[in-house]
């Protein structure tokens, strides 16, 4: 299979996704701007869980970009990755109804930190097939944000039971960490490229 073909199907699914979490929001019943403050929470979640989905499409991309072949492994751990996103819309949608309550709060971290470690595996399934000197594995090889963003999900996961609130702060940061362009896998492309 081409990459071509596994990147469209990523692209469908998470577009899918993000079509099921909008049609989540429910219109409220009034026409007051009041009438909005219930759905604030849901809101937010939406927001937070569309940046997250947009920081996993662009990462993906431009890890694909690097790839020249797709085996079996790369295949499985991409549909990994997409299973651990089609939770998201649940994870989304359980944590903004009950307003950040302490178990919808920990089930969404421990998503967040599934689909990091399916990314992961994903990025290493890619470097075996490429190779150690592949440029993906140039590019990613001081991978800080990665190592830095697992270790936040578990903090966030075993804080979120007694400090939901400051657990959604670290979701909120690590999606912050990401928002700031990863330029690596840019920049080792574009310096081959020369």
């Amino acid at each position: 299979m081409g990459k071509n073909r596994l990147e469209a199907f990523s692209d469908g699914v998470l577009a899918i996704l993000i079509t099921i979490m909008v049609l989540e929001l429910k219109v409220p019943h009034g026409t007051e701007l009041a009438a909005l403050a219930p759905l604030v929470p849901v809101f937010l979640t939406y927001v937070l869980s569309f940046v997250y989905l947009g920081i996993y499409w662009n990462n993906h991309h431009h890890m694909l970009h690097l790839c020249s072949r797709v085996t079996a492994s790369i295949l499985w751990a991409n549909l990994a990755l997409l299973f651990w996103l089609s939770l998201i819309p649940f994870a989304t949608g359980w944590m903004g109804e009950n307003h950040f309550a302490a178990w919808p709060t920990a089930l969404y971290g421990i998503v967040l930190l599934m689909a990091a470690l399916s990314y992961t595996a994903l990025q290493t399934m890619i470097i075996r097939a490429e190779g150690p000197d592949s440029l993906l594995a140039r590019a990613v090889r001081a991978d800080w944000k990665g190592k830095l963003s697992l270790a936040l999900y578990a903090v966030a996961i075993a804080v979120a039971l007694p400090f939901g609130r400051l657990s959604l702060f670290i979701y909120v940061l690590v999606a912050l960490i990401w928002l700031i362009p990863d330029r690596r896998i840019e920049s080792v492309a574009v310096h081959e490229m020369r």
